[in-house]
């Protein structure tokens, strides 16, 4: 007892600082029932339970049966705004480890539906010593409670909170970090399980460094095909009633919160939305970079994106009503889908000519009618039908440019062609607006397989010739969306010149290489903090998971390996292209910077160069390993990191 006494007492000690008067809050310990006895290795309801937090002797502890979604805590009787928060971890090997991403809540509902974030660990810092974090959340609760980390059992020795009583306000909340904080609580716990049965839950968005909150009514469930399989669950939110959120321009229910399980640089999507907006398309997705907590437990760091469907700020197009049936009400509009995965839905059709699985959007497939699911599959075959053949290279009736947007579908394939993306022709969005004879292809979506990231194709950049979707090499394809894809870029001439022009105007608004190695760095520090917890809460770096082609062991490697793929991609483009930003007369009088010199890629051990004058390449402890002309390919002799050298710019390459 002597010695609990001491423990108690150094941690009122280490809370005061010099007031000797604070002291840990009491309340009734409240917390998951179902215990662990691990001197009978079974399930308890007496040993190891949640009162073992409060006891003041770090030799006992807390110890869950269940493995996740498992806590303990108090009920402080009445509002507390809480300042400070202690705990220690379990005294065996490394139990420190067994709390990192450990989340500390408050609520005012006893079943913690209400439940915001106060404090989240971060790092391990010792086990039977007390860790304190400093709390600087100004809304009371009388409910606090501290959620394991998934696989840890919830494993804690000893917890303590500090504060005042009072109802405090909303003028401070806490994020974890300097991104938004969406924090999902469901009714009863419930993990979402599938993507049919939507289950009611409450959203908090937490932005702007505590200060802007949204707290609103919704339903979650799980979406996405094949990254559903993943551990880090995808999920659409949707709220009771139309709501904006962050800065987004649409006011909507629906919202989508994309895993990026595969995608460890954790922003290839980030990447291709802005190209596509650099590239003029008409209505580019919604994306925000955020951290995710489900029912306490951390989930990663995710995007928060517009749910793909009609209405003003997304897919600004006539909806549908149930009574469209007949006239021009009938010709739109609709948003659809070219699906690999069309036949995993209610309602589909395939076209007759190319095959093409087609999937429905808006009207989605509980609302459209007959008479609507006929127009569209008719119209879809008819567009087929202007389209010309081998054996019929003049269509009969009128050019298929008269029903197909040509500039929508080249502006999609440049996007895609920019990342690489193999997953170009599974899933193509296409348009129909009401009384407009035309099909458009967007907006576009899914880039988690571009930039280098498919081990079938890789690496994308050792190609030659044509690009790698221009002549429809994708490594999938919905139907036979890639035969469609050759009759525009290569069967009709007038097409070269029309790719030309976009491609040309792009980059005369500002759109390089330079531009995109830009919004990776910025993009990169941005996702720092974020990204150093979804790699505790997902270790995979030194894995190859989905379709890696490689694993590059740490953060800073991976967004350096879409650094190198963008640097031999761009000016391949231009070549393939036929544009010579050098003697193009606008940019050929702009900064360097604008227009680099100097490009590069790194494909298997050869470091690939292109440019003018001359280069150098150094290893980082100083050693030469090539002087001479930059126009060449140079065998790196091993891994590690190496400086290129061009004048007064420089590159690390990351081999």
């Amino acid at each position: 007892m002597q010695l609990k006494r001491l423990f108690a007492g150094a941690a009122v000690l280490a809370v005061a600082g010099t007031s000797f008067a604070a002291s840990p809050l009491k309340g009734q310990p409240i917390g998951t029932a179902e215990c662990f006895d691990y001197g009978k290795n079974m399930k308890s309801t007496t040993v190891n339970t949640v009162v073992n937090l409060f006891d003041g002797d770090p030799e006992t502890f807390f110890a869950t049966y269940e493995k996740a979604y498992t806590w303990g805590g108090l009920d402080l009787g009445q509002p507390h705004v809480i300042t400070r928060i202690g705990w220690t971890a379990r005294n065996i090997k490394n139990g420190e480890r067994a709390v990192i991403l450990g989340l500390f809540e408050g609520a005012n509902s006893p079943d913690f539906s209400d439940a915001v974030p106060i404090a989240i660990v971060k790092d391990g810092q010792g086990d039977s010593v007390m860790n304190y974090i400093d709390v600087n959340v100004s809304r009371g609760f009388r409910y606090v409670r501290y959620v394991g980390p998934s696989g840890y059992r919830c494993q804690v020795a000893e917890l303590e909170f500090y504060g005042e009583p009072g109802e405090g306000d909303d003028s401070r909340y806490y994020q974890l970090t300097n991104l938004p904080t969406v924090y999902v609580n469901t009714v009863n716990g419930e993990i979402p399980y599938d993507k049919e049965h939507e289950i009611p839950c409450t959203v908090t968005i937490i932005s702007e460094d505590g200060k802007e909150v949204l707290s609103k009514s919704a339903g979650i469930r799980e979406r996405g095909n094949a990254s559903r399989e993943f551990p880090k669950k995808p999920y659409r939110i949707k709220f009771e009633k139309k709501t904006s959120v962050l800065d987004a321009p649409a006011e909507a229910k629906k919202w989508t919160l994309l895993n990026n399980y595969g995608d460890k640089s954790l922003m290839r999507n980030i990447l291709s939305f802005e190209t596509a907006k650099m590239l003029g398309a008409d209505y580019v997705p919604f994306c925000r970079a955020v951290d995710v907590v489900l029912n306490g437990e951390y989930k990663g760091c995710y995007q928060l994106c517009d749910q793909i469907d009609v209405r003003e700020n997304r897919v600004d197009i006539d909806e549908l009503t149930p009574e469209d049936n007949s006239g021009e009400a009938l010709t739109g509009g609709y948003l659809c889908e070219i699906d690999g995965y069309a036949d995993q839905e209610k309602v589909w059709f395939t076209t007759s000519r190319y095959f093409l699985p087609v999937s429905f959007k808006s009207p989605d497939e509980d609302d459209i009618t007959p008479e609507q699911l006929n127009y569209i599959r008719d119209y879809f075959n008819e567009v087929e039908r202007a389209f010309p053949s081998d054996n019929n290279p003049e269509p009969m009736g009128y050019p298929y440019r008269d029903v197909f947007d040509t500039p929508s579908f080249i502006r999609h394939m440049l996007t895609n062609e920019v990342a690489g993306n193999t997953d170009c022709y599974w899933s193509v969005y296409m348009i129909k607006r009401r009384n407009d004879p035309k099909l458009y292809t967007g907006p576009v979506w899914d880039f988690d397989l571009g930039y280098n990231n498919d081990w079938r194709v890789y690496p994308v950049t050792s190609r030659s010739g044509n690009s790698y979707l221009w002549d429809c090499g994708a490594a999938s394809a919905a139907g036979n969306m890639r035969y469609l894809a050759q009759r525009v870029f290569l069967k009709d001439e007038s097409t070269t010149a029309e790719i030309l022009d976009i491609w040309r105007e792009a980059r005369r608004a500002g759109f390089s290489a330079d531009w995109l190695l830009e919004l990776i760095d910025r993009t990169a520090a941005e996702l720092d903090e974020s990204q150093t917890l979804n790699f505790k809460r997902w270790p995979i770096l030194n894995e190859k998971v989905h379709m890696n082609a490689v694993a590059m062991g740490s953060y800073e490697s991976e967004v350096e390996f879409v650094r190198s793929y963008i640097r031999g991609q761009i000016p391949h483009l231009d070549q393939v292209i036929g544009f010579d930003p050098y003697s193009d007369p606008i940019l050929s009088g702009v900064a360097e910077s604008a227009v680099a010199m100097v490009s590069w890629y790194v494909e298997g051990n050869l470091l690939h160069v292109d440019g003018d004058g001359e280069i150098s390449l150094y290893t980082l402890d100083g050693r030469a390993v090539y002087n001479g002309p930059a126009s060449t390919s140079i065998t790196l002799p091993a891994n590690g990191v190496y400086i290129l050298r061009s004048g007064e710019k420089s590159w690390k390459i990351l081999y």
